[in-house]
């Protein structure tokens, strides 16, 4: 089958060791499902695989690609959840929870196996481009915002580096909860977007804002860390799911955060649970994944160009005719 996999790993120069070309189709296994993916989006854990991060050499190659919706073998329109081994089911009891494509085959192909009970109902409400672009970033940031922030319609949050998958998906989940909400991004157009899609303020990365915060959705890292502290109200949270300018802040505000009483939350992913509740939540409220690109899935090298580029707002989608 026709597959977009990790064949070598570079740490310098990621893309390098992307291929596309025929992989062996899944086995059957026990416990395990074979899906017949119609969408899979992309995410930066994607090119974080490139470079060898949570894929070591032994395990390739690796069919890339942690979401996807499709059409199971019993012909329902499907989604599937990322994480496996969270329950044991279809794995080993010890096995530790990871991500699809950190130890098993991804959604860049025409079929993907996966444990039967990570297998949800795909609402008739969503498209299966938009079904596609949930599991991950849109699942990321609704554990972000509900679970891990705690906060309730009025209050206030400042969403770091819009344009980003997840980064998007809290400024729309945020709007559409009756949040108040304020975003940051080096760019003009990202700026403006942001606001389109709901937040009340947008400022360029690192500008005071014109109230603190009750909670800070930070997936940029060591360039925005200093400012996400600053912006908060005593008390307040910062959630954090990633580090994408590096993981070693100049300024880790340790005065600030104990003086003022602040929380430091780490987030990562989302369970079975919140992502059957985010399903639910788009399909009655009506709020919809913001999709930057669909390309077919053999157009996918220019899909991890743009990506890697920063240039795109919301997720790339890859599709199988």
């Amino acid at each position: 089958m026709f597959a977009v996999y990790a064949a070598r790993i570079d740490r310098d120069q990621p893309l390098s060791g992307l291929e596309l070309g025929e992989r062996p189709a899944p086995e059957a296994r026990p416990g395990w499902s074979t899906v017949d993916v119609r969408a899979a989006s992309l995410n930066h854990h994607d090119l974080w695989s490139l470079r060898g991060v949570g894929l070591p050499e032994d395990r390739l190659p690796m069919i890339l690609g942690c979401d996807a919706a499709g059409i199971d073998e019993d012909g329902n329109e499907v989604v599937l959840h990322s994480v496996i081994g969270q329950s044991g089911h279809g794995v080993g009891p010890r096995e530790p929870r990871s991500i699809l494509t950190e130890r098993y085959q991804g959604t860049f192909a025409e079929q993907v196996a996966v444990p039967t009970w990570n297998i949800l109902p795909k609402p008739k409400e969503l498209s299966f481009e938009e079904a596609a672009c949930l599991p991950t970033a849109w699942l990321t940031a609704y554990r972000m915002l509900f679970t891990n922030a705690g906060v309730r319609p009025g209050d206030s949050v400042l969403v770091q580096g819009a344009g980003g998958g997840v980064a998007t998906a809290a400024i729309v989940l945020g709007k559409a909860a009756g949040l108040r909400v304020f975003a940051t991004s080096r760019d003009e157009a990202k700026r403006k977007r942001a606001i389109e899609l709901g937040a009340v303020e947008a400022v360029e990365t690192g500008a005071r804002l014109p109230q603190r915060v009750d909670a800070v959705i930070e997936t940029v890292g060591a360039a925005t860390w200093s400012h996400s502290v600053k912006s908060l109200k005593p008390g307040g949270t910062v959630v954090i799911s990633g580090a994408t300018s590096g993981d070693r802040p100049s300024h880790a505000e340790l005065t600030r955060v104990f003086f003022l009483e602040l929380k430091i939350v780490g987030s990562t992913m989302g369970t079975k649970d919140e992502l059957e509740d985010l399903l639910s939540f788009c399909a009655a409220t009506g709020v919809r994944p913001v999709i930057d690109e669909v390309l077919p899935m053999e157009r996918a090298r220019e899909g991890f160009e743009r990506m890697e580029s920063g240039g795109q707002f919301g997720k790339i989608v890859l599709t199988n005719s």
